[in-house]
């Protein structure tokens, strides 16, 4: 199985913050968000690990080269300055065909054991696709999903102006742990 990590926002809230490291960079329990993610693909067989990151922020580039040389063969690099996640996704899609695939932003926080559960309840089921996705946003260009009746995936849009998507890419909730509503089916 293929994964695949959206690292291409510009890190524009952080900055803000007083935060000088691009997103994937930021360590958090002592390990960057790039790092964590993975460590976890890798744990669940991860084929390959494809990486896309911001031309505007070459250090998360230059990691990214640093562990492939440290040992990364399966990390792919893809450097391209998106407008949006949905925009960074089409970038991604040729490198992920051919097979099963895991997709999420370089942000994304979950319980490992969670994740772990979703993998295999992907790959063990008929579906084309399953996504984590939550009512809650917080993001200034999250990727909206569309559904049907049946919350089957009907689409992936950049703006919500017309009110059809209910959900978002999987997030975290200030609250607590991941809001993950629903596991949709592609």
């Amino acid at each position: 199985m293929k994964f695949a990590i959206i690292a291409a926002g510009e890190g524009s809230r952080l900055s803000k913050e007083g935060i000088s490291v691009p997103k994937p960079l930021v360590r958090v329990g002592g390990e960057s968000l790039l790092d964590r993610l993975v460590r976890i693909f890798r744990a669940c067989a991860a084929e390959e690990i494809v990486i896309i990151a911001n031309r505007l922020r070459p250090e998360t580039a230059l990691y990214v080269r640093a562990v492939q040389r440290a040992g990364g063969s399966d990390i792919r690099l893809v450097e391209k300055t998106t407008p949006s996640s949905l925009h960074s996704f089409a970038e991604l899609a040729p490198y992920l065909s051919g097979g099963p695939f895991c997709l999420t932003t370089v942000d994304t926080i979950f319980a490992e054991a969670e994740f772990r559960r979703y993998i295999q309840t992907f790959l063990s089921g008929d579906a084309d696709g399953y996504m984590a996705v939550t009512d809650y946003v917080d993001d200034e260009h999250p990727l909206y999903v569309s559904t049907d009746a049946e919350m089957h995936i009907t689409g992936f849009h950049d703006t919500n102006e017309d009110g059809r998507c209910r959900y978002v890419s999987g997030a975290f909730t200030p609250s607590g742990p991941p809001a993950y509503k629903r596991w949709l089916v592609a």
